[in-house]
């Protein structure tokens, strides 16, 4: 990373506009910024990493407070800064958020806080070209770019006050963080999740045989009713398979003893049962017959009634036929006397032939034709008579339509006058709303303000009996600060006295001999007692100066508020907002009304066109109307002439055609009825005849004697069915009485069934039993068997499965730091200890230098405390003394030169790492003046050096020495207290 420019404005104590080239600057490799305390040295530094990373170092950086308080209140905060990153030159604007006043009114506004990232030249590959303006995405750009993020940023290239020894005295969880982004190390760390996933895996799979294995020993178990052991499965399985085929060969044999005993119980009761079957058929058969010659006497007599009903059958069928024909002409009879009365209705004769009624019909029928001319002209007379009133309807309202149009248009003119006027007092209305509500808000505010004021001043008051507080507390802890080290100074006697040893030197007179040691005070003071009161002492210092900026900030509050008000009270500004607020209610209300009288004004203007043209249209249908009446009603008196003598004494000519056709069709009714009377008449004639016949022919003397012999089908059917049946049964009965095997069988002999039954039922319940325990012990055997075989092959397959997750398992707690790692070093941790080793090596050599051969660093990678991590562990031996001591343990000036060396080794070994395109650049903020002349001067030679590689180190400090030793200048005007901060280059 090389910086090439930078620019601030309205930042920190810079109320103007400043430009620092670090092209310039930089040229010769070292510059320096001097100036005295508070000149806004780190200002700089500060203005650079809030561009990168939108961030400050330090306490500094949770303030955000970092717009100048005397800047001009139109001029905007804002940095930028130019720089080469990997080859990629960039530049980026930061604003950061902050209040500014309001342009109109009184109060603050918040200045949003605003980003951009563009690019000087050709944008590199994956990124967009215009370049990045959103936050999150700066902050990943840069992040990726740099390879760190702020906090590392602040280890290793700009080294802040207060800070500059935290990445040598970090933890191994910090230096580890840092130096894999440096150094890119996450595949290692991808490395160790790989082995730990990997080891995951295949250990749900392990799990899974073993619970597979699991399952087929507790299978095992349950078949064979036993508790599985813990060991010695095997054999515990070859045992039991053995036992259930001793039990199986048990109860076959069983089984074959109780078999031979059922099947003799088996045999007797068969031949048993025979027997009983060959008595039971002879001694039904016997009574089968006895039964068919009770009933020989009936069955004669069915067949009698079989007989007659055969011949009864032809002679009822005629007199069915007899019965229809009657019937038959009864009803003609009965249509016959309803068409009579049905043309008496029509005052029509009724006599005469069916040949003379169908000749009259035929004459009426012709005369009804003549008439059906008229009829349609009777029709269109009662349409027409409909139309003339329809067209006097539709000049009565053409007439009212043409005086109401007439009244609408005189009165139109009035009314689009009185809407015009109200629009424009609308429109009036509108444009005097944006100054009513700009006045009203305006007037809130200060109402908000005049509400505001009470409790500000409060709160001042407060700030300032905190104020008083806060000194009397920062007094009384200096002076109790000064007492204590009055006390120690005098106590200082007493103190080294305490550690004079007989017949050694004293180590301040040199003197072997101690007369007369000090003695202590009562209250002697302690150097932690001394400690304490100083951190004290710095403690109520800061909330001193916390409790000033509060009474400042309160004070400012409250000078702002009183300014805005000018004088005015709460009261007096709730009554002006209360009459504004009415005011603009009643203008907003009038000037709602604009569009809806504008739109009225311009549906008034339409309808005057409108109304014209509905007035022309109404007079052109009343003289249409009345021209159609007067022309209509003179050809309806004509018909009227026609249609009167046509009608007769009838209503009207349709009446008359009416009656004419009823007469007609009652006529043809009449005729038809006498022919079917006719008709029937010989028919019940000729059926009457037929019925003698049949009579004659089935030898019966009266219609009635037939009737009575007849039966119906399917009473006879069910006759001659019962004789058959009794035949074919009686047939029957003796075929088997002639079997073979009945022969000699008496109906009334006793088989005794009962006990060869109880024998049989005893024999088959003791074979089933034998059966079933013989079926179970087989079918154990067999799923013992099957069992046993999977759970050994289960076994076999689990075994190797293990022994390759063991050395899984080993392997990735080595890899993870765990297990027989002794260094409890993971692989990342140790590929970055390796880095951090060359890291310690460059270090050393320049450590060496600046402490004269005193100091170089050591690299441990032992565990850490309680069985943690370790790998990445940082000391310092002391030449001196032999000893290897903890970092911790260096003074002020010491920890200055371990830390400068220390980010010069990191910036050496990063550079190799990535072909000296990244750490380039490095700043150091203080420091310089915990170093003797002597240590000063050695380590300016270091940095002198750097610059031979192309590097650029740009130190701040107010240490004079320095100023002589980098005498050119560059000067920057604070605006606060106008002091300058001088910038120096070698």
């Amino acid at each position: 990373m090389r910086l090439h420019r930078l620019e601030v404005t309205a930042f920190g104590p810079y109320a103007g506009r400043e430009v620092v080239d670090f092209d310039v600057l930089g040229a010769d490799g070292l510059f320096l910024l001097h100036g005295d305390t508070g000149a806004g040295k780190t200002t700089l530094l500060d203005a650079v990493a809030f561009a990168l990373f939108n961030s400050v170092p330090g306490a500094r950086g949770e303030t955000k407070r970092l717009r100048c308080d005397l800047a001009d209140p139109d001029q905007v905060t804002e940095v930028a800064l130019e720089l080469t990153v990997q080859g990629q030159r960039l530049r980026i604007v930061r604003n950061p958020e902050y209040l500014r006043p309001k342009r109109r009114g009184d109060g603050f506004t918040k200045q949003q806080a605003k980003v951009s990232l563009t690019w000087v030249g050709a944008a590199p590959s994956g990124y967009a070209a215009d370049g990045v303006t959103r936050n999150d995405e700066v902050a990943r750009t840069v992040e990726r770019l740099l390879g760190m993020n702020h906090k590392q940023f602040f280890q290793v290239v700009l080294l802040p006050q207060g800070e500059f020894a935290r990445f040598l005295r970090a933890d191994t969880a910090e230096r580890e963080d840092l130096l894999e982004r440096l150094f890119s190390t996450e595949r290692f760390g991808d490395i160790e999740r790989w082995f730990v996933n990997l080891r995951t895996e295949r250990f749900q799979e392990l799990q899974k045989q073993r619970q597979a294995t699991q399952n087929w020993v507790t299978r095992f178990a349950q078949v064979a009713k036993a508790e599985a052991p813990e060991d010695e499965q095997i054999d515990w399985v070859a045992g039991i398979c053995l036992d259930a085929v001793s039990q199986v060969e048990a109860a076959k044999l069983a089984e074959y003893q109780v078999r031979g005993v059922r099947e003799k119980a088996e045999a007797v009761l068969d031949e048993r049962k025979a027997m009983a079957e060959r008595v039971r058929r002879v001694k039904s058969a016997h009574a089968k017959l006895a039964e068919l010659a009770a009933g020989a006497g009936q069955r004669e007599l069915w067949r009698a009634e079989v007989a007659a009903a055969k011949r009864a059958a032809g002679v009822a069928d005629a007199a069915i036929q007899l019965r229809k024909r009657v019937d038959q002409l009864t009803q003609s009879r009965r249509l016959e006397q309803v068409q009579e009365r049905a043309l008496a209705t029509l005052r029509q004769a009724a006599t005469g032939t069916a040949v003379e009624l169908r000749a009259t019909a035929g004459a009426l029928r012709e005369e009804a034709g003549t008439l059906a001319g008229l009829v349609a002209e009777a029709e269109q007379q009662r349409q027409d008579r409909v139309r003339v009133s329809e067209l006097a309807d539709a000049a009565r309202y053409a007439g009212k339509r043409v005086e109401e149009l007439t009244g609408k248009i005189e009165e139109l003119p009035a009314r689009l006058e009185r809407l015009r006027g109200k629009a424009n007092d609308a429109l009036a209305a509108e444009a005097k709303l944006d100054g009513l509500r700009l006045t009203a808000e305006e007037l809130a505010k200060a109402l908000r303000d005049a509400e505001e004021l009470p409790g500000a001043q409060k709160s001042l008051a407060a700030a300032e009996s905190a104020l008083r507080e806060a000194v009397d507390a920062h007094q009384h802890a200096r002076e109790h600060r000064q007492n204590l080290r009055e006390r120690r100074l005098d106590g200082m006697a007493a103190e080294l006295a305490a550690d004079l040893v007989p017949g050694q030197a004293c180590a301040v007179c040199g003197s072997a001999e101690h007369p007369a040691p000090a003695m202590p005070m009562l209250a002697l003071v302690e150097e932690k007692q001394e400690k304490a009161a100083e951190d004290a002492e710095k403690r109520a210092e800061a909330a001193r100066e916390r409790a000033q900026l509060a009474k400042l900030d309160a004070e400012k509050l409250v000078a702002a508020l009183e300014e805005r008000l000018r004088g005015r009270t709460r009261e007096d500004l709730a009554a002006e907002v209360a009459a504004a607020r009415a005011e603009l209610t009643s203008v907003s209300e009038l000037a709602a009304q604009r569009a809806r009288w504008e739109r009225e004004t311009r549906q008034a203007e339409a309808e005057s066109g409108q109304l014209a043209d509905q007035l022309n249209q109404a007079e052109q249908d009343l003289v249409k109307a009345e021209t159609g009446q007067n022309s209509l009603a003179e050809q309806i008196a004509e018909r009227d002439r026609r249609l009167e003598v046509a009608r007769g004494e009838h209503a009207d000519v349709g009446a008359r055609r009416a009656h004419l056709l009823a007469v007609v069709s009652a006529l043809d009714a009449l005729a038809e009825a006498r022919t079917a009377v006719a008709t029937a008449e010989r028919e019940c004639e000729e059926q009457r005849e037929a019925v003698d016949a049949a009579l004659r022919q089935a030898e019966f003397a009266t219609l009635e004697e037939a009737q009575a012999a007849a039966k119906p089908a399917q009473v006879v059917a069910d006759l001659e069915a019962r004789l058959t049946a009794a035949q074919t049964e009686e047939a029957h009965v003796r075929s088997v009485l002639a079997e073979p095997e009945l022969a000699g069988v008496e109906p009334d002999a006793v088989v005794d069934l009962e006990s060869a039954m109880d024998a049989a039922r005893r024999a088959r319940a003791e074979a089933e039993i034998a059966v079933s325990t013989l079926q179970a012990a087989e079918l154990r055997s067999r799923e013992l068997s099957d069992l046993a075989g999977k759970m050994s092959e289960a076994m076999t397959e689990l075994a190797p499965v293990e022994e390759e997750f063991a050395e899984l398992k080993a392997l990735t707690e080595v890899v993870n730091g765990r297990g027989q790692n002794a260094r409890k070093m993971s692989l990342r941790s140790y590929v970055l200890a390796a880095r951090l080793e060359e890291v310690a090596l460059a270090a050393t050599f320049r450590l060496s230098t600046m402490s004269q051969g005193r100091y170089s660093f050591v690299h441990s990678d032992a565990a850490g405390s309680r069985g943690t991590r370790g790998g990445l562990g940082l000391d310092v031996l002391d030449d001196y003394s032999g000893t290897v001591r903890p970092a911790k343990t260096l003074s002020g000036g010491e920890s200055f030169l371990a830390s400068l060396a220390l980010a010069l080794g990191l910036a050496d070994v990063v550079a190799a790492e990535t072909g000296g395109a990244l750490l380039d650049t490095l700043f150091v903020d203080e420091g310089f003046g915990t170093l003797d002349a002597e240590t000063l001067d050695i380590v300016m030679n270091v940095l002198d050096e750097l610059r031979a590689g192309g590097r650029v180190v740009g130190l701040v400090s107010h240490v004079e020495e320095l100023r002589h030793r980098i005498p050119t200048r560059l000067r920057v005007r604070k605006a606060r207290t106008g002091s300058t901060l001088e910038i120096q280059t070698a």
